[in-house]
């Protein structure tokens, strides 16, 4: 009803029709500038101009002022309306040559067009709704009266009869208009929901697209070091290199179908705030309680659990793959290949020592120099150039140059400690440089409680896992520029790798935040 009044509104009397590019004149009435233009132009030489609604006088040709607030209202009234040439609905006086309906009458049973809509029948009792085929579906089916009430017990729209004499006697009421004004506020409330959640899954979309270049990027020069292992050894090996490097691009693949698959479900939930939006925008009270699938729309959290368990996967996947492992995979292979003895236990714990002139006076050192502890006595040792004066950290006293080696290290008796390997150049005295981990000379596994950390040049790396086992390893291959850390449980887990250029001999480093740290074993490779 209330289109229909605006639609009154918005009429130009000359042509009857919604305006099309509206002027005004002097007096403030409003026409179509072609329906003014013509009507002016019939005036001329009658000796003066007038207003074709109030008959104002002019003693000139008017001037016309467009009224561009009137366009827009227009503009807006016409996008809003539904499409008539969809609608397939015509007017039921027009026989001769069909036009489209604009309302339709439920009293009358009849569908109207512009013109034959004005000089309708407005009584109260003459109800009007956008065009429908579809009259008896706005009539009660027993009794046949025109629904206008809302049964808020059985969730069904009533007639008249169905309150009084009907089945609803007894139950609670409301009014289409008021019912269905709820209905729009839940509805309103799912919308929300449901921009909310479209903004979750944009910002879904942006991380993994972000991740997913990230992924590219690693994915190149993971490609490059993966051609290089497999260069000499491509004959024996060549399935497993097509498996590494199809592994390789799966990555950003697979977060590529995430991405879209969350697209499709972005599109599926705008999808939905369209229809919930229109359902909302709905002039007609019945048509919105009748709509059959809100039980589907308002359904707001069908997978979301889901998309966000697969989001923080993908998210939190490294993206790179252990390239590290595979080189020594192939090391070993190629060892085997060749016939080549490989020698892992030279000896034992005599080949990583403690050097007591490098450790700092809170630590103490066994006799054997294989253990480590923090102490509340302080050491009266000398001070000199090589010792640490700020952190509880002590140096092994042999360093490495060449070759590859490992050497493992009992942890369990402390909950904070650092472990990793050291140039000699470290600073022994400046509080800010000399930490194991905090400068460009060091590399190492921190444990801090229950947070495990690798870290070189203040960049720090949490590990998703911890470690499940009281002793570490540490694998050094001087050539290839590589410091491993593995938690040597059953079977043995790779932690981190750090690669890097070697510039200067390379110590073994440990520091103890409390209790003790013991070196197990060490080996060298000839």
């Amino acid at each position: 009803m209330a289109s229909a009044n605006l639609r009154d509104e918005l009429e130009c009397s000359v042509c009857l029709n919604i305006y099309t590019d509206p002027v005004n004149l002097r007096c403030g009435h409003n026409f179509c500038q072609l329906c003014i233009d013509r009507v002016l132009n019939t005036q001329e030489g009658s000796g003066g101009y007038s207003c074709p609604d109030c008959r104002e006088k002019f003693q000139d040709r008017p001037a016309l002022h467009r009224n561009i607030t009137l366009r827009n209202i227009v503009e807006n009234f016409l996008s809003a309306q539904p499409d008539r040439e969809e609608s397939g609905v015509f007017c039921t006086y027009c026989v001769d040559s069909p036009v489209h309906a604009v309302r339709s009458c439920l009293l009358c049973e009849v569908s109207l067009c512009d013109k034959h809509l004005r000089v309708h029948k407005k009584s109260p009792e003459h109800i009007l709704c956008d065009p429908t085929l579809s009259m008896e579906s706005r009539k009660c089916s027993i009794h046949k009266k025109i629904l206008e009430y809302y049964c808020t017990e059985d969730e069904t729209c009533i007639c008249v009869s169905c309150c009084m004499i009907g089945g609803h006697k007894a139950h609670e009421m409301e009014s289409l208009d008021e019912a269905s004004e709820k209905k729009k506020k839940t509805l309103r409330n799912v919308l929300q929901k449901l921009q909310t959640k479209r903004v979750e899954t944009e910002e879904r979309v942006q991380s993994l697209q972000e991740h997913r270049r990230k992924v590219e990027e690693k994915a190149v020069g993971d490609t490059e070091r993966v051609t290089v292992l497999f260069r000499d050894l491509r004959r024996r090996l060549e399935d497993l290199e097509k498996r590494v490097l199809r592994e390789i691009s799966e990555r950003a693949e697979q977060i590529s179908i995430s991405i879209r698959d969350l697209e499709i479900k972005k599109e599926e939930l705008s999808r939905k705030m369209r229809h919930i939006e229109e359902l909302c925008n709905m002039m007609d009270p019945l048509t919105v309680l009748q709509e059959s699938d809100t039980g589907d729309l308002c359904d707001t959290e069908d997978g979301d659990n889901e998309d966000r368990e697969r989001h923080e996967k993908l998210l939190h996947d490294g993206g790179g793959l252990d390239v590290d492992g595979i080189s020594r995979t192939l090391h070993t292979l190629s060892d085997i290949i060749t016939e080549r003895h490989v020698s892992f236990y030279i000896q034992g714990a005599a080949d990583i020592l403690l050097d007591v002139n490098t450790a700092n006076n809170k630590l103490h050192i066994s006799d054997d120099r294989k253990t480590v502890s923090r102490s509340d006595i302080i050491q009266n040792r000398p001070e000199t150039p090589e010792r640490f004066q700020y952190y509880v950290q002590v140096l092994s006293s042999r360093s490495f140059s060449s070759g590859r080696h490992y050497w493992e290290v009992d942890v369990g008796g402390s909950e904070s400690w650092r472990v990793g390997m050291c140039y000699p150049s470290i600073d022994r005295g400046r509080a800010d440089k000399s930490v194991i981990g905090y400068n460009n000379k060091s590399w190492c596994l921190w444990r801090d409680g229950d947070r495990y950390v690798v870290i070189h040049d203040r960049k720090p790396m949490s590990l998703p896992t911890n470690i499940s086992s009281n002793r570490v390893r540490i694998d050094l291959d001087y050539e290839a520029g590589r410091i491993s850390f593995y938690d040597l449980c059953d079977p043995i887990r790779h932690l981190h790798t750090f690669t890097t250029t070697f510039t200067e001999p390379i110590h073994a480093g440990l520091l103890v935040g409390r209790g003790c740290i013991k070196i197990c074993g060490g080996n060298r490779e000839k």
